[in-house]
């Protein structure tokens, strides 16, 4: 499956949340995310331009690979997804195939949904406390995903196209302080 996502930097979390429902977004997941991004010693998968995670979100455990798709507008991954029944049995079964954690990523999600679209808000913790909450759209239509940030109000020059770790350089750099 493709995905779509873009961010928007910075949201007021309230604001936005009363836009959501007023469009009719509904709320389906308000918890924890642990997200443990893997690679080989060799770094394979991000020298083709892959991503490897096991992420925990709520009581869910789900193993995902994603490889990226050139574009500009937006981030664009084709994406394959399973779900395992235990993370921490996943995670070391990863590491004797020879895969290590070169990233760990902590933070509070609120997903809504709505016409297909994923809006997530993102508040990350502990290393990557320093990030702003932000607001990531996802979907499998770019239209789609830039008619709802219009929707809710934002330009279109709001949304970046960037991973969390861009985010975080973002801010590290200094350059979103404003």
């Amino acid at each position: 499956m493709q995905e779509i996502e873009i961010k928007i930097l910075g949201i007021d979390r309230l604001p936005t949340e009363k836009r959501l429902a007023a469009l009719g977004a509904v709320k389906v997941f308000d918890a924890e995310v642990h997200a443990i991004y893997l690679d080989s010693a060799d770094r394979v998968v991000r020298k083709n331009g892959g991503t490897f995670r096991l992420r925990r979100q709520g009581g869910r455990a789900v193993l995902t690979y994603k490889i990226d798709v050139e574009n500009t507008e937006a981030k664009i991954r084709d994406e394959r997804e399973l779900e395992v029944s235990d993370f921490g049995l996943m995670k070391e079964i990863l590491e004797s195939l020879g895969f290590s954690p070169w990233l760990e990523m902590k933070k509070h999600r609120t997903t809504y949904e709505l016409e297909g679209l994923h809006f997530e808000l993102d508040k990350y913790h502990g290393d990557y406390e320093f990030i702003p909450e932000f607001l990531e759209i996802e979907g499998t239509d770019i239209e789609a995903v830039y008619n709802y940030a219009g929707l809710l109000g934002f330009r279109r020059e709001d949304c970046v196209p960037w991973d969390a770790l861009q985010v975080a350089e973002y801010y590290r750099t200094g350059r979103g302080r404003k």
